[in-house]
């Protein structure tokens, strides 16, 4: 182990000062719409970058660059580029009229008063099937808008309900840029990452959805009107679900979905083939972003490791943090700081990835429950922090409606995050650890 140096971390603190600071100050001063999201972040993260390059002088330019090229080479952050493109692709072939599809299809077939419960089923299965949160919160904040109209129920007990489930598919879906992050990050397979967290995630969801029924018996509800879908739709989505459950590699299950996926759409002339080429390119696009900012991560953490600052956290950690059980809230609470700073539950996993990995080491924590904890702690903040694009995009999805709620409204009503965070910390230190099939 080299030497800890605290300031080799400086990098991590402008990036957090620049992003956090600019943040708070265009979303409370300035009150600038979704502030935080109009923070560059590639650009943030790039002088953060400048600034890890101008550090230990007696490093050479070159030898750093050779340094950061290693990092991104990494086969781990290839792997996740590369899955990030084929999940960006598979987005953007099925469009929104299938997501619709699956979530119309499930409110049809439920009575009314069961409404609400069936939104956060259903924003379950639609975000475990897309892998987005914010993609799920956007397609159906609407339709619980209009539940909570029609129906007579809380319009912040129907958006929470929805944000929850959009939180759980986050935490498990197969293409979820958090879950390929995780897993790549800590070289585990995703079947083993999603079995190990299903156990922390069902009885969080299950003691969810009982208050939501608890809650739901109280109110007087009426008959929400359910547009036309199309169940063709349905097939791509459950096949990329079906797949990852069953282990098939990541990569042929997206390339099956976009194969099912580009038939269905144009066979039920959804979509034109010039559409669909262009949606490819434009799902692709949708990844931009993140990937960028893990070839940049990557770069920083290579120096940064290069320099002894991990070496120096991990043994502040240490000291902290005793056995095992505490090193595994570590790994928690450091995922969480980092969302809590960049407001991003996946950047918050690329720069806490090589960290955990060494404290796994250090405190004997298998890969695939380091991808784990990572995963879920970083779904409990992101869901919870109400300058978060999940909560951001529903506020506004509601607004659009004419329907003002606010943040402070829904999060008494985010019931799935609250209890995904008591679920992780019985079974880190309560159960027993599952052993590895």
């Amino acid at each position: 182990m080299k030497k800890g140096n605290f300031i080799a971390l400086l990098p991590i603190g402008v990036f957090l000062v620049i992003y956090l600071g600019l943040g708070i100050l265009f979303e409370y001063v300035l009150k600038i719409p979704m502030g935080f999201y109009n923070i560059p972040i590639v650009v943030a993260f790039l002088v953060a970058l400048l600034v890890a390059c101008l550090q230990n002088r007696k490093l050479k330019f070159d030898d750093k660059l050779v340094l950061m090229g290693r990092g991104i080479g990494d086969k781990n952050i290839v792997t996740m580029i590369l899955i990030f493109m084929a999940a960006g692709i598979f987005v953007g072939v099925v469009g929104r009229s299938s997501a619709e599809s699956v979530a119309y299809f499930l409110l049809s077939v439920i009575p009314p008063r069961f409404a609400v419960a069936v939104l956060f089923v259903v924003s379950c299965f639609v975000s475990t099937a897309m892998g987005t949160s914010v993609g799920t919160i956007t397609l159906i904040t609407p339709i619980a808008v209009s539940v909570s109209a029609a129906s007579g129920f809380s319009l912040p007990l129907c958006i929470g309900s929805v944000m929850g489930g959009a939180m759980f598919g986050d935490n498990l879906s197969f293409i979820s840029d958090t879950t390929i992050a995780a897993c790549n990050g800590q070289g585990c397979q995703m079947k083993d990452k999603f079995r190990e967290n299903f156990w922390i995630a069902l009885p969080a969801a299950l003691v969810t959805l009982v208050i939501i029924l608890l809650l739901s018996f109280r109110a007087e509800v009426g008959e929400p009107e359910i547009p036309a879908y199309n169940l063709v739709q349905i097939i791509p989505y459950i096949l990329v679900l079906a797949g990852g459950i069953i282990g098939i590699n990541v990569f042929v299950v997206l390339l099956v979905g976009i194969f099912s996926g580009a038939v269905i759409m144009l066979a039920t002339g959804a979509t034109k083939a010039t559409e669909l080429l262009a949606n490819m390119g434009s799902g692709a696009a949708g990844m931009f972003e993140t990937t960028m900012v893990a070839i940049l991560v990557s770069a920083i953490c290579a120096l940064i490791r290069e320099y002894g600052g991990f070496d120096a956290l991990l043994s502040g950690i240490r000291r902290v943090f005793k056995g095992k059980k505490g090193g595994q809230l570590g790994m928690g609470l450091l995922v969480g700081a980092m969302d809590i700073a960049t407001a991003n539950n996946t950047v918050a996993i690329v720069m806490a990835n090589p960290i955990a990995r060494e404290m796994a080491e250090t405190y004997g924590v298998t890969p695939r429950k380091t991808a784990s904890i990572l995963d879920t702690f970083s779904c409990v903040f992101q869901g919870v922090i109400p300058y978060g694009a999940q909560m951001l995009v529903a506020i506004s999805a509601a607004a659009e409606l004419g329907f003002d709620v606010s943040a402070f409204q829904i999060m008494p009503y985010l019931l799935y995050p609250f209890m995904l965070l008591i679920s992780s910390l019985v079974f880190i230190f309560i159960l027993p650890e599952r052993k590895n099939k």
